[in-house]
């Protein structure tokens, strides 16, 4: 990533580069270093056989969701480490109807993953996030564990 990433938001970054942000038509309605809530308007193109939005829709939200929180929180250290997924688990706990927002927040604090950075190690988090509905029902929870690989 260039320098110029720090001067764009992480809502416009994923929008930008992520062509998935795009077709769902994914909202960003906060992005900070402590919390990213993103929404997925309620669309009949993206339901599943029950009527709500289909589960690979609402993976796709959590997980960017996720990804909005590590730009805002480690948008500073993309010149010199690159962002990957490691792994990510969904549990899906209750139907899903109409618009869902996904709320992600770091499990450990953001000095402790730049810090190993600094110390030369390749450092992994956990990005825990909730997709809730609009009558305030979780309906699904998924962790994402993310890397910032060192630029060789």
């Amino acid at each position: 990533m260039s320098d110029d990433s720090a001067q764009i938001s992480p809502a416009q970054m994923m929008t930008a580069t992520v062509p998935m942000v795009r077709t769902l038509g994914l909202q960003f309605d906060q992005t900070t270093p402590d919390l990213a809530v993103v929404r997925l308007p309620d669309q009949p193109a993206v339901h599943n056989h029950v009527g709500g939005p289909h589960a690979g829709a609402i993976f796709t939200l959590a997980e960017t969701a996720s990804g909005a929180l590590l730009l805002a929180a480690f948008g500073d250290q993309l010149g010199r480490a690159v962002p990957l997924a490691v792994s990510a688990q969904i549990r899906y706990l209750k139907l899903a109807r109409g618009e869902v927002t996904a709320t992600a927040r770091l499990a450990r604090p953001r000095a402790e993953v730049v810090a190993e950075l600094d110390a030369g190690q390749r450092p992994e988090f956990t990005v825990e996030v909730e997709v809730i509905r609009a009558d305030g029902a979780v309906t699904a929870q998924m962790s994402v564990v993310w890397t910032l690989r060192p630029n060789s």
